[in-house]
């Protein structure tokens, strides 16, 4: 008669072994996978950092006015400012460097991923399960098997961030391919294009709103799992949150959520306005 009152399968200790044998016999090739966004993370956030905080703030406000007009410049602007009185101007950098360099890798990953899972529908059913998983699992989840395998600090947060944030820009980007008329391809095919023709010259500019979409929403996953990532060690705004939680100091807590909210906000209208542009 089954009660459930033992264990039976040991699955917590198989993956404890099985991450102790990565751990031991492939921490040169983690250490690779760690190189390129450490360099990426180093050279984004060591700029932000040094370049004066009024150049900054007149980048973004200049950026978002060419993205959606004058009223998300001032507002960009007035935020970024009100951010910098709070004295968590350096938080910022680093939270808005860790954001980038994650979404930096996702693109470059999701995209071709999201392309050839529109094109091969074996290839969409074989991606899939991995996906769900991905969006499924815990944000907590990730960070215990990152420190194990690579340490903690902002590099292991920005490694769980791209593996948090992926999922959307690959089934967004899939979505809009697939979403391409196929009597546009045809046409395309017709008059004499190659495969890469159509590709590039047919569906991507067609599909490149759906993918806009799924890039804004990988940012929004992204700066969610930066905050968490200030549990392992990772730096930015996370930082006052979990101190604030640590010593139940609702103020410090206060301003690094509000914080957060803003900056979330901005980059939200920003990249909402570049994928609207893109759809006109």
């Amino acid at each position: 008669m089954l009660n459930f009152t033992e264990k039976v399968i040991p699955l917590d200790v198989w993956v404890t072994q099985f991450v102790d044998w990565l751990v031991e016999g492939y921490r040169p090739f983690f250490q690779a996978i760690k190189w390129p966004v450490e360099v990426t993370l180093s050279a984004i956030q060591g700029g932000l950092v040094a370049i004066p905080p009024i150049v900054v703030i007149l980048l973004l406000g200049v950026v978002a006015w060419r993205a959606s007009g004058v009223k998300l410049g001032i507002l960009t602007i007035f935020t970024m400012l009100f951010i910098g009185l709070l004295g968590l101007w350096e938080d910022t950098m680093i939270t808005l460097s860790m954001v980038i360099s994650s979404v930096v890798f996702c693109a470059l990953a999701g995209i071709p991923l999201g392309i050839c899972a529109g094109r091969s529908d074996n290839f969409e059913r074989a991606l899939r399960p991995l996906l769900d998983a991905m969006q499924t699992t815990p944000a907590f989840v990730y960070l215990v098997p990152i420190v194990m395998l690579f340490s903690i600090g902002n590099v292991a947060g920005v490694l769980a961030t791209i593996v948090f944030a992926l999922p959307p820009i690959i089934r967004l980007t899939s979505l809009g391919i697939r979403q391409v008329h196929p009597e546009l391809v045809e046409a395309a095919l017709a008059f004499g294009a190659t495969s890469w023709q159509v590709l590039t010259r047919v569906q991507i500019p067609l599909a490149l709103p759906t993918i806009m979409a799924g890039l804004n929403q990988t940012i929004m996953m992204a700066l969610s799992m930066v905050v968490i990532a200030a549990l392992i060690g990772a730096g930015g705004l996370g930082a006052p949150v979990v101190l604030g939680l640590n010593t139940l100091d609702i103020g410090v807590a206060t301003i690094g959520g509000l914080s957060i909210v803003l900056v979330a906000i901005v980059l939200d209208r920003i990249t909402q306005s570049l994928g609207t542009q893109k759809k006109k």
